[in-house]
């Protein structure tokens, strides 16, 4: 036997020791190969294993991994994915084509590269649009037929699994019903277990999906799948779409990603097949690892994670209106459809100048405070937090800044560890084009004067770095923050440098985030309180106790 083909026994052997998941109903991840053609996503071979480990762990059933032999770096993931992944419940997919025209599968280069891989599926791309097979394949619609028949039935021979992508399968329905069947048709009577239906252009309709799958399936008897891109909005709609009609097996890509607006979205889906629709679709637990992998991911693809992304966007379940923060204070799935700890994702409450008694208490509660008991302080609380918005200040996004107005109120005193005397920041313009920027600082900790001065690569930065060289002989735990993210908004009022600036810092003691809000009439001013936040509520997070 080839290398190849142990690997393939092996896979089997492993894959029915661990018990897989029922194949009456398949989840099937594409975003190393179709998810990795989304714009500003450039994956090394590296990257496409790491993504895979994490798709392993969520329990989705198979991992298409590329089009080995189309390019050097598929072909060596494949080469390395048998070699360094002990696979616990997903089988991986290598994705080709149908053999040439005028040839057989047997003799096909880009067929044997299929083989060569060691995959233990197949999944192949076949045209199903009449017009696409005239114009792009440039042969005829009996050949079409035959050059999916052939390399179907040699790949099984060949001990292979396969799934039969039908291209532009619901325009070339539209256009030629009776030639998109026979597709269908030829693929299963060739031995594909699957035939996909793709819209590939992502034109469909979720109506009128679930009418040309029904239709399919009646009329064929096979077994469908359905790949949606996310052209009109309803990529995932379109795939439950399918379900509802009949299909059997899902093709997404995490977070959606693929190329123009993207593919059907493997986390709402998943969602929705197992909250919505009661299918055991993954391994027990994995539902609540979801936000989790969904955001590793992310990081591994270098993209931010979409904040508003349905089920594991920080923000699906956040609660900003007074009216909803009321009703979620009586029972949480008043404004909630489901529990968010069900996908491993928080609840989080909003405050801004829209709170009202409910949200505050609530935030409070969030942050370990429970204020909730003292009326009065609720209502002082909320009066400064409508007040400091009503000037420009947010803390949708700085609740650790929101944190120390909370304390401050409910303390009577501002938690202090130092004082400020005074601080600036000069930039200085040298005729050779080039800037200098100096800050100095002067601050009283714990009974000293301090007078520091530092440089940086702009005056922010030479603020910041001068306040940790007069701090840090005092706390040393301020050695271990470090800004991670600066923003700067200029508001609404007044007009270009004049205007009100509102600065948003993130900080970071390798443990966690935190984020604080500074407003003034310059961004160095604005930053400046940002900072002071910023560094105070570091300290009281790392348990130091204030002098002041």
């Amino acid at each position: 036997m080839t290398d190849a083909t142990d690997a393939i026994e092996e896979t089997e052997s492993a894959l029915t020791e661990r018990a897989r998941l029922d194949d009456s109903f398949h989840v099937f991840d594409t975003t190393l190969r179709d998810g990795a053609q989304r714009e500003g996503i450039n994956l090394t071979v590296a990257d496409k294993l790491t993504i895979a480990r994490h798709l392993d762990d969520f329990g989705v059933g198979f991992i298409e991994g590329g089009w080995p032999g189309a390019n050097p770096r598929d072909t060596e993931f494949f080469a390395r994915a048998r070699n360094e992944i002990d696979f616990k419940y997903a089988q991986l997919v290598a994705f080709g084509a149908t053999r040439r025209a005028g040839a057989k599968a047997a003799d096909d280069p880009q067929v044997k590269a299929l083989l060569d891989s060691g995959a233990p599926v197949i999944t192949l791309v076949a045209k199903s649009h009449d017009r696409h097979v005239e114009l792009a394949l440039r042969t005829t619609l009996d050949e079409n037929l035959a050059m999916i028949a052939d390399t179907v039935s040699y790949l099984r021979e060949q001990g292979r699994r396969v799934f039969v992508d039908c291209e532009h399968f619901f325009d070339g329905y539209r256009a030629n019903p009776g030639y998109a069947k026979s597709v269908v048709r030829t693929a299963a009577e060739a031995g594909a277990d699957v035939v996909v239906l793709c819209d590939t252009n992502g034109g469909m309709l979720p109506a009128q999906v679930q009418a040309v799958v029904g239709t399919v399936l009646a009329d064929t008897g096979a077994r469908l799948g359905i790949h949606a891109q996310d052209d009109t909005g309803c990529a995932v709609a379109n795939t439950l779409a399918a379900v509802d009609a009949g299909a059997t097996h899902v093709q997404c890509t995490a977070n959606g990603y693929g190329e123009r607006v993207g593919n059907s979205n493997l986390f709402p889906v998943v969602a929705a097949l197992e909250i919505k629709y009661g299918k055991r679709v993954l391994p027990p637990g994995a539902l609540a690892e979801m936000t989790r992998i969904s955001h590793a991911i992310a990081e591994v693809v270098n993209l931010t994670p979409s904040t508003h992304q349905p089920y594991v966007g920080v923000s699906a379940f956040a609660h900003k209106a007074g009216l909803h923060a009321s009703a979620i204070k009586v029972d949480p799935d008043l404004y909630q459809h489901i529990d968010p700890e069900r996908v491993g994702n928080t609840m989080r409450m909003l405050v801004s100048d829209m709170a009202g008694r409910a949200s505050v208490e609530l935030k409070g509660k969030e942050l370990g405070i429970d204020i909730s008991g003292d009326r009065e302080l609720v209502g002082r609380v909320v009066e400064r937090v409508k007040e400091r918005e009503l000037a420009g200040y947010t803390y949708e996004a700085a609740d650790a800044s929101f944190e120390l107005l909370l304390r401050e109120e409910a303390e009577g005193r501002r938690r202090r560890y130092f004082k400020v005397e005074s601080w600036r920041a000069i930039v200085e313009d040298r005729p050779d084009g080039s800037h200098a920027n100096e800050a100095t600082v002067k601050l009283w900790a714990k009974g000293e004067r301090i007078v520091a001065t530092a440089e940086g690569n702009g005056p922010v930065n030479g603020l910041d770095r001068a306040l940790r060289v007069g701090l840090e002989s005092f706390y040393p735990e301020l050695a271990k923050m470090e800004l991670v993210d600066y923003k700067v908004r200029i508001l609404e009022g007044t007009h270009g440098t004049g205007s009100t600036t509102r600065v948003l810092v993130s900080t970071s003691d390798g443990e966690g985030e935190w984020s604080t809000v500074g407003v003034a009439d310059n961004v160095i001013a604005a930053s400046w309180q940002a900072l002071e936040d910023a560094y105070t509520y570091g300290l009281l997070r790392a348990g130091v106790e204030p002098v002041d």
